[in-house]
């Protein structure tokens, strides 16, 4: 099992006054804190020193008995805090026993975290330190690790299982927990305040139309505009900045695909969760230890199109397999989506062109941009809001090529009035009325464009599309 103490990262010796572990010093001198942390480190070094090797090892195997593991561990904390009665208030027994069970089985200090529901990312920014993402906005914790040691090993247990490693050598991994939680993970020398770990946390509810409609994310009338456009095998890009929703809004827009169509979905970290029985989930494999065996996104780009798929779904594009996903849109492989780091409909365009350079292809930058305008059909833009919430701001037309530059055409658009008393951010939805010139692609799939309503700026006036 290995001590404790070890996993924990620290010693009472070093870390904590000997007036405090001895617990034989006036309580005045003590402040609650350093009670707390004394109390929890003595259940550590009792566990460490009477544990037998048969308890040991069955504590090694706790997720297989998690029940019998915990009452193994409560033991040795009540009988600890009734030989310390007055070091913690009684109502804070539990909150020990808890503690030392997420210390020894979990995630230590963030183990609370990744199960509060609430809380969607954890950012630890050094040991001490601790911010989560709740309701689209970011709080400050009075969770901490005990240093740094501590903080690596929690770690170490995070990225162990998967086969990874973090070291001065390799400072850097991305990774992905069992429940499909996404990793990063950055250390010195690389980072100047301590180690740093951000989880995204994978939810476990499956978020549909009525949640996003729910949340006020889009209007009715996009969501069946956009319903549509998937029917009608539209290539549609989904773009926004860090934070913004994207990969929720793809997997709302693939749940619209018929259940008849074969889908390759190709990801860094899986993510997408499609409720379509013939669907092949593809993940991207970092290099190993020694540098070898990767597999990027653009190796599962280039093999998706030897799978026979129907459409193609990359969670995200962000560097050379821009230009293969390009290349499958505009050859047969139409009703593909995809998701890209943006601040704008525009700016999508820059992005992919800039990506498309990355595939170190010498394309003159005018082909780029012919591939660009006839791959894709659509921009659904979706931005973060100042109270946290996220909307889907623009859904932007792709055109075609006038001169060198590529035209957009927005089709609907949130716009903002302002905010309330309450600090929310208070606008509408539009559609603009103008026509799209993909009509063909839904006459020639036999889907009929919804009737729409569209507000006229000027004489506030209603008019069906």
């Amino acid at each position: 099992m290995g001590t404790l103490l070890e996993q924990l990262g620290t010693t009472p010796e070093r870390d904590v006054p000997q007036k405090i572990f001895s617990m034989r010093e006036k309580l005045d001198d003590i402040s609650a804190g350093d009670r707390y942390l004394a109390l929890k480190l003595e259940i550590h070094h009792r566990i460490v020193t009477e544990m037998n090797i048969e308890q040991q090892q069955f504590l090694t195997r706790g997720k297989q008995d998690r029940a019998a593991v915990e009452r193994l561990i409560s033991g040795y904390c009540n009988r600890v805090i009734d030989e310390n009665p007055f070091m913690v208030p009684r109502g804070d027994r539990q909150t020990i026993i808890s503690d030392v069970i997420d210390e020894i089985l979990g995630l230590g200090p963030i183990e609370p975290l990744l199960k509060d529901d609430t809380v969607t990312e954890i950012m630890v920014n050094g040991p001490k330190h601790i911010f989560v993402e709740q309701k689209g906005k970011i709080h400050h914790t009075h969770v901490q690790f005990y240093n740094a040691a501590h903080l690596m090993n929690i770690i170490d247990r995070i990225i162990t299982p998967l086969g990874r490693r973090v070291d001065e050598a390799s400072p850097l991994v991305d990774a992905r927990l069992s429940d499909g939680s996404r990793v990063n993970i950055i250390i010195p020398p690389l980072s100047l305040v301590g180690p740093c770990l951000t989880i995204r946390k994978f939810s476990r509810d499956i978020i549909g139309t009525d949640k996003l409609l729910e949340m006020e994310t889009l209007s009715v009338d996009m969501v069946r505009f956009l319903q549509a456009c998937i029917q009608a095998r539209l290539n549609i890009v989904v773009s926004g900045g860090t934070g913004s929703g994207k990969t929720t809004t793809l997997n709302v827009l693939s749940g619209f695909i018929p259940h008849n169509e074969r889908i390759v979905t190709i990801e860094d970290s899986a993510e997408l969760r499609l409720e379509q029985e013939h669907v092949v989930t593809l993940e991207a494999r970092p290099a190993n230890i020694e540098g070898r065996g990767a597999v990027t996104i653009r190796d599962l780009v280039r093999n998706a199109l030897r799978m026979r798929p129907d459409r193609i779904l990359v969670g995200e594009v962000r560097s050379g397999e821009a230009l293969d996903m390009l290349q499958a849109m505009n050859t047969g492989h139409d009703g593909s989506l995809t998701t890209a780091h943006a601040n704008s409909p525009r700016d999508v365009l820059s992005r992919l062109e800039t990506m498309v350079l990355m595939s170190g292809m010498e394309l003159p930058v005018r082909a780029i941009r012919e591939q660009i305008a006839s791959a894709i059909d659509l921009i659904v833009h979706q931005s973060r809001m100042r109270d946290g919430s996220r909307k889907v701001t623009y859904i932007t037309e792709v055109q075609h090529l006038e001169g060198d530059v590529i035209t957009l055409q927005d089709l609907f658009r949130f716009v903002a009035k302002g905010v309330d008393a309450d600090g929310k951010v208070v606008g509408h939805f539009e559609a603009t009325g103008l026509r799209p010139s993909f009509m063909e692609k839904f006459i020639v799939n036999g889907v009929e464009m919804p009737d729409i309503t569209v507000s006229d700026a000027s004489a506030d006036e209603r008019r069906e599309w």
